[in-house]
């Protein structure tokens, strides 16, 4: 594990920075919205924002990074989003806000491929299970070191966004200190939405869904502890603890879905949420530990439905689609991800705070209608489904080249479909000069390595 850790130590701290701003910025800001009384759609529209910035940033990044190079590409992004961050103190109009937060999603998007791209080309085929774990580790870890900020530093003042901007400035150093070589640049493979309506739907369902919901749970409950009566430093800990869950279940659910009909499973889970969810929804006012119990049983479940409608949708579709499978997975969680925060904020507007969890447990039980395990017809089954369940990072902080760490996803396939065409209109990224033996030697405990030249 150690000689694994070493060479990804520089990129898990990147994207450790980078989540514990990103986390800390979104129950920041619905916080600071609630304590200004602003209705909650200003804040789901905040939230949709970020997610719509999310998916452009999809289709865009790989051109900046194809035209520019990684480390201009990543300095490039996170600079912007350190100002937009920043830009969130000058300004108090609402919709500059929304443009803001679409920034920060874009940007931090671009940021995504680039550490995605690069663990790939650092990582043997061999190892790929492992380094994805411990980027989903990295993932959790910083979005849970986000929210307990708030508990050291409950004030919601200007101060808070000066360190959000902090850690994206961090983020910086080990990429912008590297003396390695640039990883080859990918592109995300095209998408083919109509092929994979028809081959697989109940797992489009399940990502659509787990995308409204969990896109409303980042954007909203923060507002909903708060009007909760909870202190910002309760909000700090509720956060901390659901997003806790989320980390905390990936392990027994890949040795259920391992074991068990995956089908199945979604709807188990779906139905346990919507029961979770059903007191929430039900009491204007919940007793604290209620809250917190309830939103730590939510969390469990509501954080299982993305990677298990992963896994069940490999199983159906041939390892020279799984590429373009991750692509659509993504577009489409981001697409339920920008919809759901605006249609809670709605709800919660007009009846109440209570509705979020009102809108989850209507969600849930869609699901549970949707997804029908004798419906499967296993006509297209692979031929060793079901294949290993890989405990997934939440899907806000990774991006469609995430393919290239999937386990389940064939590396000569990877090479095939998402290496960089020759393209004359676009100016060849500058590549550093290999460092010899001597130097790598001796630059090694100050300057980080991530990429080594292969034959």
């Amino acid at each position: 594990m150690r000689q694994i850790w070493k060479p990804f130590r520089a990129l898990y701290f990147a994207s450790l920075m980078m989540l514990i701003g990103s986390g800390l910025l979104s129950t920041y800001l619905a916080l600071r919205l609630a304590a200004d009384h602003v209705d909650s759609l200003w804040v789901g529209a905040l939230m949709a924002a970020n997610y719509f910035g999310l998916v452009l940033g999809g289709k865009i990044g790989h051109r900046l990074i194809a035209r520019v190079g990684h480390i201009r590409a990543y300095s490039a992004c996170a600079g912007i989003v350190g100002a937009a961050v920043l830009g969130h103190g000058l300004v108090n109009w609402l919709p500059a806000w929304i443009v803001l937060r679409m920034i920060v999603g874009l940007g931090m998007m671009c940021q995504y491929m680039v550490i995605e791209s690069w663990l790939n080309e650092q990582a043997d085929a061999k190892q790929r299970g492992v380094v994805f774990s411990g980027y989903m580790i990295a993932s959790y870890l910083g979005l849970v070191l986000g929210q307990l900020i708030l508990v050291m530093h409950p004030a919601l003042g200007l101060e808070l966004l000066m360190l959000v901007a902090l850690c994206f400035a961090l983020c910086l150093v080990p990429v912008a200190l590297t003396r390695r070589i640039h990883p080859a640049p990918l592109r995300p493979a095209p998408m083919e939405p109509r092929f994979f309506i028809k081959r697989v739907p109940q797992s489009l369902s399940t990502v659509l869904g787990s995308g409204l919901i969990v896109g409303s749970f980042y954007g909203l409950a923060p507002l909903y502890a708060s009007q909760q009566g909870l202190s910002t430093e309760q909000v700090g800990l509720f956060m901390g603890s659901c997003i806790f869950a989320g980390l905390l279940v990936q392990w027994p659910l890949g040795w259920l879905s391992d074991r068990y009909d995956r089908a199945m499973l979604i709807r188990c889970f779906a139905l346990f949420l919507a029961i979770c969810a059903l007191p929430l929804a039900i009491l204007p006012k919940v007793p604290l530990e209620v809250l917190f119990v309830a939103g730590f049983c939510c969390s469990l479940v509501q954080f299982c439905l993305y990677p298990l409608a992963v896994a069940f949708s490999n199983d159906h579709v041939e390892g020279d689609r799984r590429v373009s499978l991750t692509a659509m997975l993504l577009v489409t969680y981001g697409i339920g991800a920008s919809i759901g925060p605006l249609v809670a904020g709605v709800l919660m507007k007009m009846f109440g705070s209570q509705m979020l969890y009102g809108f989850f447990a209507f969600f849930a039980l869609v699901l549970v209608w949707r997804i029908r395990p004798k419906a499967v017809t296993n006509l297209h089954q692979v031929d060793d489904a079901p294949l290993h369940h890989v405990a997934m990072p939440d899907s806000m902080s990774s991006s469609p080249l995430v393919a290239c760490l999937d386990p389940r996803v064939d590396e000569q396939v990877v090479q095939e479909q998402m290496q960089t065409p020759a393209n004359p209109d676009v100016e060849p990224e500058p590549v550093a000069e290999p460092a010899t033996e001597a130097e790598a030697a001796s630059d090694e405990p100050e300057t980080p390595s991530f990429t080594q030249a292969r034959p």
